[in-house]
This record gives structure tokens, C-alpha cells and sequence, in this order.
């Protein structure tokens, strides 16, 4: 009996085990099934997302436009929102893949995409051996694998991002995979991809990156937020050094190496990305508006600025670069996008004459700041001119209320005029610009209006007169605080750097700089037969008979009303238009002494004519751009006009010598002890508004303004507010700099090309 029970027993536990080894094989064989159909079903698309081969083979990558000058340096970059620069495998640094290989997937060689061993380690560990994901997985995620919505997308992540990493494997091969993922790879801070990471952090290319700077960046993927370098440098240093132990763990390094490095200090040289910072940050905005101009309509713009629509028109039709991602399209038939298609622009900016440019505008500027500040002390109707009246400067100030953004957006909100005025003279905490820093302080926004007026604007270019590139260009003091381009957006009164295009035009017609007129007041006659006299500041040499050579170099007025009188004011715009001044200019007798606006970049373009032979050329910004595989897509060339003769030419160098070697641009000399051959004028406008100076040598031309933002802005003080103490100190200070690099290749000696025979005074009597 027990004997029999005993039996039924084992035979019913056999029997369980049995059943039992079929359920579970059957459901094992079932669910691997289940796994293969999933992984099947998503392989083919049914299920889930998988990105199509064509994207698989040519992943949508959104890479930045660089910006490069001339002598090959990063000036900046144009994205949206990430930074991401390509680059290719040869340019990064061996201590940046042995790194990254080494902690990240140290079976990165051996496996097809999917580490088996890995992710079984992963498993079993219940992941405190790491995720078991490998870096073709992580790059997978990082292009492909969308955001998920709910559990049942959450669950097909890793499943899709298998069967992804499969297909890039055999689409790519490991280099390639390798500098995908170090292209992709966000390490903060706008730094997306190793070649903004490389810049940002240490100011230096990936192939120059050091084995401890590798480590840093490579300590990063794990968790940028967590080992953020910035914010974090004891986690950094940490997990920097952990890195260094897997590289040593895959013999990469010595132990003797391992040990020395990890005792090395966290180091980072830190540079933010930010287009407002950087080399040339006027000169990008305003490259990056040319670049993607739309074409002109001329609805657009309204009655009071039709010239401007023939202005836009006219580089639209002639100039290639203007408008270039709308002219010009891609092979898949779009149009190019500055921000996302990883151009490469290569300027002719030299990022030295840059530097050298904006050090000398920062140098005179903050000098000159300090004497407006003082001149203006305590004084009522500052930073007005003192000549104002109460209502007048009111005036001003609700104009400058009414333009701002607070202004409108309250506008827009709904708000009544009532609440806007109570809001913009509320005293409010706020931080305010100063040379010396940002000031915390409390103002009304009134207030802090009237206070950055305070602040004088200036302008600053650099050419090359007879190849057009543009070696340096500064719109103004600090690109952060006041945006407004002052070189090519800014229109102001140019005062007496106008007098050479007058006397161009005698020399032109026949006349030389010897020859002679009385220096005596003069009256001349308008259109409408209403008299002008022009005042003269300098009682010198009256009623002696004098020179034009003289009259130029001392800016007498009267001398210019003389030669005035000789021409018409329409011969004479149409010789300024001609010089490419592109603005309206009023043909009026006064012309002759500047009361035209135009901008800083015209004027340079304009004087290009007299060291370059009569031949002016146009500014070039860009001279070829490339698209991210380093195909040519563009080049350009400047644009030339004969303007007048060699000979007329060679009279003005004459002149324009003068003016620097006895007339008022003298203390270039005498002050700042330049002595190479130069021409050049200043010129200052009415109430001492702006300041200019215009100056060249043989192979620079070069100009620079100052003013307030207002043209009511401005010294009382003629010794401070003409444009020899404003502007040429600053044009001054540049060539100090230019001709102190012997790099550049500029001589304090070279001679401007004037053939032997040329005498400008043959034919004038004794």
C-alpha cells in the first residue's frame, strides 16, 4: 500500500515536471517568438518609429554656418538653437576616441551595434554595471528615437533603438559612427558637438585637445548636468578621473600615467557662445542681414524711404552676396539656410586688424567718455546740448519713450496712455551699462532712457583700397548695450570730409592745388536766389591770397564756397553718387561744407579712389563660401568704377598729404608720431554733433566717426567735439597697432604710386 502510494506519488510529480517543462518551454519559445515578430515587425516599419534608409543614410543633421576671417580664425557662428559645428574624424584628437571608447563601450571594435555581453552584465546586475548600451545605441537615440507619449512608445524605445543601431552599423563604419556621435553630443552651454565643445571650454580645436581636456569632455556624456565643469568642478575632476582609470583598464595608458594625470587640477579656459560677445560682432549681424535679405518690394517700405528701397534694390540686382540663401539653392532644389546647413564663410576680416580696431575705438572712447561726462556734470539739460530749451529736449525724450519696446509692448497689452507714462516714471530696480560694468541701481525708465544717452556712439572701418577687402569694422562701443550699426546702417552729417569730392572735382576739371584765390568772405546764391554765407571758426590769413592746397588742408569754408561757386550743386552730387554714396543728397550751394548724410561704410568705399588711381572699389565682406563637405558653392570679387583720372587722382594725394602734414589732421603727427606717406580729413558738423576723420596711406584706407546717439547730443567744448580730438585719435591709435605687427606686412615706409613725371605744381606760378 505504501509502496503504491509512494508510486502515484513520483509518477504525479513526473508528470507536473513534465507539464511544467512544456508550459515553460512553450512560453519561452513563445516569447522569443514574440521578441523576433516585435523586433521583425519593427525592422519593417509596422511598429513603432524607424527612420527610413535614405535618412538612415544621410542622417538630417543641423549644423551651424562658421564664420571665418581671413587669417583663418573662428570670428563666430549662425544657428538657432544649437551650435553644432561637423567635423571629421581626422580632426580630433586620438586621446578623444581612446577616451570615449574606453568609458563609454570599451567593446566598441568587437560588436555589430548591440553588445551582447554588455547588456546581459546589465541585466543581471539589475544595471549597476551600467546600462549596456553602446555608443552606436546612444547615437541611435540621440538622432532617431523620438520623445515617447506613453508607456506602450516608453516600452519600444530600447527595442527600436536595437534595431536602428544595427542598420547605422552596417551603413557606417566604426570612424564614422565615432565622429556622428562627438558631432551630436550636447556638452552645454551651446557647445553642441566636440568642435564647440573644444572652443568653448578650452579655446582650442579637437585635434589640439589635450589627454586631460579629452577626459573632461569625455566625463561629460555620462551626465553633462551632473559633471558639468562650470558649475560642478568637483564632480567634473572626479569623473574625469574615472575616465582615466578606463583608459588605463583598456591600455590606453600606463598605471605611472594614470596616477600622474589624475593629480592634475580641473582647468578650463572658458568662453561663452554668444553672438553678442565675441571678434567683429557688428560685422556678423550685419553680414548675417545681407546673407539672408528677402528680394525688395517696394510695398514694403514707406513713402519717406523709397530711396532706401532703390538702395536694397539696387544690391539685390548687383550684388551677389546680398540676399545669398534666397538667390541660391541646394541640390534637392531648397533654398539654403544660414542657420542649419553648416556653411562656411570665409571673410576678409583679419581677426588681428580687428582686434587692433575695436582696442583702439574701446581706448579713445572710454577717454573721451569721461570728458563728456565731465562737461556735462551737474548740468540740467544733460546729456543735451546746452542750447536746448526745456521742451525741446522734452520732445526728444517722448520721441525716445514712444520708439521703445516697453512702450509698445504696453501698446500692445492694452494699456492706456496714462498707465504707460505712470509705468515709465515708476522707480524701478534695474541694471544699467557702464565701462566699468553693469550697475544695479533704481531709475524710472525715464531715467535709464536719458542715461544711455549719455553714452557717445561711434564708428570704425578698415580697407584694403584696391583688392575692397574689409580688414576690420566696429559699429559701435559695445555691441551687448547699443546694437545699432553705425558703419553701414547709420547716416550722419559728414561736415568737411565732403571738401575733397569738391575739390575732385576742380582738380578733374582742370585746375591744380597751386592755384590761387583770395581767402575772403563770400556770399553765394541758392536756386531761389536766397544768399548763404559760410562762417570760417579761424581768422588766419584773411584777405591773403592762398592756395587750394592751403584752403583743403585748413578746411576753410570760404575757399570751399569759392570752388563752389565755379560748379553747380548738381555736378557736384552727381560726382558724390558716382564716389557710391548712395543717399539722397540735396543740391544746395551748402553742400560744399557737409550737410548730407551718409554712412561711415560709403564714405570709405569713396576714398578708396584717390590712393587706388581714380579707381574706386566696393567694400568685399566674403570672399568665397563653402558648404559643409567643403564644396566651393560661391566665390566673389569686388566690384571696381573709374571714377576720374590718374592724374586728378595724384593732385588729391597731393592735398590730402597736406591736410595731415600742415593742416588739421596734423596732430597725427605731432601726437600719435606717425610718420609714414598719408592722406587724409576731418570733419565736424554744425554744434560740434559729429566727428570724422577719414585717412589713408597706400595700401589702407580707413574712417572712423563719433556722436551721440541725437545729433542734440553733443560737446559744447570745440576742443573735444571736433573730429580731431573725436574721431582720428581712434583711426590714429589703429595704425599704431597695424604698423607695431610686422605679420600684417604693412610699412611705416611705403610710398603711394605716383609715377616720377607727375608734378602736382607744374604750370603754377612762382
Amino acid at each position: 500500500m505504501k509502496n503504491t502510494t509512494k508510486k502515484g506519488k513520483t509518477k504525479g510529480k513526473s508528470q507536473f515536471k513534465k507539464k511544467f517543462s512544456i508550459w515553460f518551454w512553450s512560453l519561452f519559445a513563445a516569447g522569443v517568438l514574440v521578441v523576433v515578430l516585435i523586433f521583425w515587425m519593427i525592422s519593417k516599419g509596422w511598429l513603432g518609429y524607424l527612420p527610413p534608409l535614405d535618412e538612415l543614410q544621410n542622417p538630417k543633421n543641423k549644423y551651424a554656418t562658421e564664420i571665418y576671417s581671413s587669417d583663418m580664425q573662428i570670428l563666430g557662428s549662425y544657428y538657432r538653437t544649437e551650435n553644432r559645428v561637423g567635423i571629421q574624424y581626422k580632426d580630433i584628437s586620438p586621446y578623444m576616441i581612446q577616451a570615449l571608447v574606453a568609458t563609454e563601450d570599451e567593446r566598441f571594435y568587437e560588436h555589430s551595434g548591440i553588445d551582447i555581453k554588455g547588456l546581459m552584465r546589465a541585466i543581471l546586475k539589475f544595471g549597476r554595471a551600467g546600462g549596456g548600451s553602446t555608443l552606436t545605441q546612444q547615437l541611435s537615440k540621440q538622432l532617431y528615437s523620438p520623445t515617447a507619449d506613453n508607456i506602450f512608445e516608453r516600452a519600444l524605445q530600447k527595442p527600436i533603438e536595437w534595431v536602428i543601431a544595427s542598420k547605422v552599423e552596417r551603413l557606417y563604419s566604426k570612424e564614422e559612427i565615432l565622429t556622428m556621435y562627438l558631432n551630436q553630443f550636447d556638452f552645454l552651454y551651446n557647445a553642441v558637438g566636440i568642435k564647440s565643445a573644444a572652443q568653448v571650454y578650452f579655446n582650442t580645436t579637437p585635434a589640439e585637445l589635450k589627454i586631460e581636456e579629452a577626459a573632461m569632455l569625455v566625463g561629460m556624456c555620462k551626465n553633462p548636468a551632473l559633471y558639468n565643469p562650470i558649475r560642478r568642478p568637483e564632480q567634473s575632476r572626479a569623473r574625469r578621473n574615472t575616465v582615466f582609470s578606463q583608459m588605463y583598464k583598456n591600455g590606453y595608458i600606463t598605471e605611472a600615467e594614470k596616477d600622474s594625470l589624475q593629480e592634475l587640477p580641473l582647468v578650463v579656459n572658458y568662453h561663452s557662445v554668444d553672438h553678442k560677445q565675441g571678434l567683429a560682432p557688428y560685422f556678423r549681424e550685419n553680414l548675417r542681414l545681407i546673407l539672408t535679405a528677402k528680394e525688395p518690394k517696394e510695398s514694403n517700405y514707406s513713402n519717406w524711404n523709397k530711396q532706401q528701397y532703390k538702395i536694397d534694390k539696387d544690391e539685390w540686382d548687383n550684388n551677389p552676396l546680398y540676399g545669398f540663401c534666397q538667390k541660391n539653392k541646394k541640390p534637392d532644389g531648397t533654398n539654403y539656410d544660414l542657420y542649419n546647413d553648416g556653411l562656411r564663410i570665409y571673410t576678409t576680416i583679419d581677426s588681428r586688424m580687428q582686434q587692433y580696431a575695436e582696442e583702439a575705438v574701446s581706448e579713445h572712447i572710454q577717454y573721451l567718455q569721461k570728458q563728456f561726462f565731465k562737461e556735462k556734470k551737474r548740468h540740467s539739460y544733460a546729456p543735451f546740448s546746452k542750447d536746448l530749451s526745456k521742451e525741446e529736449i522734452d520732445g526728444i525724450m517722448e520721441r525716445s519713450m514712444k520708439q521703445s519696446d516697453r512702450y509698445r509692448n504696453m501698446k500692445r497689452s492694452g494699456a492706456s496712455e496714462s498707465e504707460i507714462r505712470k509705468a515709465f516714471n515708476t522707480p524701478t530696480e534695474m541694471r544699467v551699462f557702464s565701462y566699468n560694468g553693469m550697475i544695479d541701481t533704481i531709475l524710472s525708465p525715464l531715467d535709464s532712457i536719458r542715461y544711455q544717452k549719455y553714452f557717445l556712439r561711434c564708428a570704425f572701418m578698415s580697407m584694403d583700397p584696391h583688392s575692397g577687402h574689409v580688414k576690420a569694422y566696429v559699429g559701435g562701443p559695445n555691441f551687448a548695450h547699443f546694437q545699432y550699426d553705425m558703419v553701414s546702417k547709420g547716416r550722419r552729417q559728414v561736415g568737411s570730409t565732403v571738401k575733397p569730392f569738391l575739390y575732385t572735382l576742380a582738380m578733374d576739371e582742370g585746375m591744380s592745388p597751386c592755384d590761387k584765390t583770395i581767402n575772403q568772405p563770400i556770399t553765394l546764391f541758392d536756386a531761389n536766389g536766397n544768399e548763404w554765407s559760410p562762417r570760417n571758426d579761424s581768422k588766419n590769413n584773411v584777405g591773403d591770397t592762398v592756395t587750394l592746397e592751403w584752403g583743403l588742408s585748413k578746411s576753410n569754408n570760404w575757399i570751399s564756397a569759392y570752388l563752389m561757386s565755379l560748379f553747380t550743386p548738381e555736378q557736384l552730387v552727381k560726382l558724390m553718387h558716382s564716389f557710391g554714396i548712395q543717399g539722397y543728397i540735396d543740391p544746395v550751394v551748402s553742400l560744399c561744407l557737409g550737410p548730407c548724410e551718409v554712412s561711415l561704410q560709403e564714405m570709405v568705399d569713396a576714398y578708396t579712389t584717390y590712393p587706388n588711381k581714380g579707381v574706386r572699389v566696393e567694400p568685399l565682406y566674403v570672399t568665397r563660401i563653402e558648404d559643409k563637405n567643403g564644396n566651393i558653392i560661391a566665390t566673389f570679387t569686388p566690384r571696381t568704377y573709374e571714377i576720374i583720372s590718374e592724374t586728378t587722382s595724384y593732385k588729391m594725394i597731393t592735398m590730402l598729404r597736406s591736410v595731415i602734414d600742415h593742416g588739421t589732421g596734423v596732430r597725427v603727427r605731432f601726437r600719435y608720431g606717425l610718420k609714414m606717406p598719408m592722406g587724409g580729413k576731418t570733419g565736424t558738423t554744425q554744434n560740434n554733433s559729429d566727428g570724422w576723420f577719414m585717412g589713408f596711406t597706400p595700401s589702407l584706407v580707413s574712417g572712423a566717426w563719433v556722436g551721440g546717439e541725437d545729433r542734440a547730443i553733443h560737446f559744447d567744448s570745440m576742443a573735444e567735439g571736433q573730429g580731431a580730438s573725436m574721431a582720428l585719435p581712434i583711426w590714429a591709435l589703429y595704425m599704431q597697432k597695424v604698423l607695431a605687427d610686422p605679420d600684417l606686412g604693412y610699412s611705416a615706409t611705403e610710398e603711394f604710386d605716383i609715377p616720377e613725371w607727375f608734378d602736382p605744381y607744374a604750370g603754377c606760378a612762382e
